[in-house]
């Protein structure tokens, strides 16, 4: 009987867990959802910035990519677990205390709105994807959520919000969409980053660069043909290079 009790009770504490957690996803996305104020049109994933080619976790990288990403006229949001804004914090491989100057980007990006803050127990990568498809129906601006290749802001291109990350999200490929549909979704919203490193101080400027996740898409597409005014088909052949695609030309 004994046995029996302990297993119910760890079935209990596990599913008040995953209630939690369920829970707070809820709560952001609520929040995100009646806000009033200017939408987000990116979605920054905090530790995957932070950590780009380091040990240790660097808010001055944060800055740097939140910078960029509004010279080029966007609204970024900066998802953060609750660990990494403690002064004080074990990381992914040591013991990290964060400086003055870290806990003013908090203070900053925490003061205009632009930092949610994930909870204990709760996995962060769940609320910078869900962010990418929340309906952010109480702004006041909703505006185009279709960028055009070669607009004149030097916006990046695509839909918006978009989300800053090189995360290759193996552990969800499976476990959230249908393949086809998770491709899909990472094609339209995932933007890598990169920056070259730092010489003598983090907090120097540096350029950033963002790219498509996937160089080539991997769906059947036709596109215009300079050559003869056409249709290039392009499809993706199992077996081949990811980058390598069948081209068929159809004249007009």
């Amino acid at each position: 009987g004994y046995q029996k009790d302990k297993k119910r009770g760890g079935d209990d504490a596990a599913a008040d867990g995953t209630n939690y957690a369920v829970d707070e996803l809820k709560r952001f996305t609520t929040w995100l959802s009646e806000r009033e104020e200017e939408p987000f049109t990116a979605v920054v994933d905090g530790p995957n910035v932070g950590y780009f080619g380091h040990s240790t976790l660097r808010y001055s990288q944060i800055k740097l990519v939140v910078d960029k990403l509004e010279a080029m006229n966007e609204r970024p949001l900066v998802v953060m677990l609750e660990k990494y804004t403690r002064t004080n914090f074990w990381g992914s491989k040591e013991h990290q205390q964060l400086a003055k100057r870290d806990m003013e980007v908090i203070q900053n990006l925490t003061n205009s709105g632009q930092f949610y803050v994930v909870k204990p127990t709760c996995l962060d990568d769940f609320y910078w994807m869900i962010a990418s498809v929340v309906n952010q129906t109480n702004a006041p601006k909703e505006g185009e959520w279709v960028v055009d290749a070669g607009n004149e802001e030097g916006r990046y291109p695509g839909l918006r919000p978009i989300v800053i990350s090189n995360d290759q999200m193996r552990d969800h490929k499976e476990a959230l969409l249908g393949r086809r549909a998770f491709r899909r979704w990472r094609g339209s919203h995932i933007v890598n980053f990169n920056f070259p490193g730092f010489y003598a101080d983090e907090w120097e400027e540096r350029p950033v660069e963002f790219c498509a996740a996937d160089f080539f898409s991997r769906e059947i597409q036709g596109n215009p043909s300079a050559s003869n005014g056409g249709l290039a088909w392009h499809f993706p052949v199992s077996g081949w290079d990811q980058n390598e695609r069948l081209c068929i030309r159809i004249p007009l």
